[in-house]
């Protein structure tokens, strides 16, 4: 008997290792082959392709892609009509949303957007920058860049729209921003006609739960350690309210056992302060998934 696939657009480029690390951690084996576009995954019912994220929407709406991982810009810019499955919230280096933003060089007399009138502004969202001076009712050219957009102001255009993860690159190259656009994370998208398949609906469901839950563990980390019965209180006082503490009395002693789920970012400021208060043998588990 045939086996059914479902066929999913990985995106390449900036966010391909990032994407790649969410996989593994998610369970699936993913091999990149030279000069091709097919990717191996360690599953039967799966299809993979690495294709640029600026594609993904398009051939997801078309059908050619049941499902797809691509930018909340790169949607918005193709106007894609595609479902939206699920945000999986990473960038290129974390797991946060990454901002589009206008700016001109630092050197400009330019202050606002309104005075770029009349100006040249290159940008990759050609749409998405149209839109927003439209919007505004500001009246510039706005001409598509192939790449390396933060280099264009002064000498090649006046201003630019163009993505910010960190700010280095925007203070690299001597940029001051005006306006941030919009934000925007990592959808995981479908195809309208693909959802309508029961069987296509839940293998894509159950892709997004196993994806979220890998996005979920990267951020988080657990956290265990014994507490003495008369500092229970207290220690539990000072933890995180999110992370739910599973409190397990250890046989024959009067010590207990406290586990919680954290923030990775938050563990090393809430160690010193367990130590502080008691907490003994603390250790700290990665997680790969975190599923709710």
């Amino acid at each position: 008997m045939t086996t059914r696939k479902i066929k999913i657009g990985i995106p390449k480029g900036s966010l391909q290792e990032h994407t790649l690390k969410i996989f593994k951690l998610a369970g699936f084996n993913v091999e990149v082959f030279p000069r091709s576009y097919v990717l191996g995954i360690d599953d039967l019912e799966i299809e993979a392709f690495l294709i640029r994220p600026q594609e993904i929407p398009k051939y997801v709406e078309r059908g050619n892609l049941d499902v797809g991982i691509s930018g909340e810009d790169w949607i918005i810019e193709s106007n894609a009509k595609v479902e939206e499955v699920c945000d999986l919230e990473y960038a290129k280096r974390d797991i946060k949303k990454v901002k589009w933003v206008l700016a001109v060089s630092n050197n400009s007399n330019i202050k606002k957007p309104e005075d770029l009138e009349g100006k040249l502004v290159s940008s990759e969202v050609v749409n998405i920058a149209k839109k927003y001076f439209r919007d505004k009712k500001v009246k510039v050219k706005v001409e598509f860049s192939w790449g390396a957009t933060e280099v264009k102001p002064p000498l090649f255009a006046d201003g630019v729209i163009d993505l910010v993860e960190t700010g280095e690159s925007i203070r690299a190259h001597n940029l001051k921003v005006l306006d941030v656009i919009f934000e925007s994370s990592t959808k995981l998208v479908a195809n309208k006609k693909s959802l309508k398949d029961k069987w296509k609906k839940e293998k894509i469901s159950d892709l997004s739960f196993v994806l979220k839950g890998a996005v979920k563990g990267e951020e988080t980390t657990l956290v265990s350690f014994h507490v003495l019965k008369d500092k229970l209180e207290g220690i539990l006082k000072i933890l995180p309210s999110r992370g739910n503490p599973s409190i397990t009395k250890i046989t024959g002693t009067s010590w207990y056992d406290v586990t919680f789920i954290m923030l990775e970012r938050d563990v090393k400021e809430f160690i010193p302060k367990i130590k502080r208060k008691g907490g003994e043998g603390i250790v700290e588990f990665p997680l790969n998934k975190a599923v709710r």
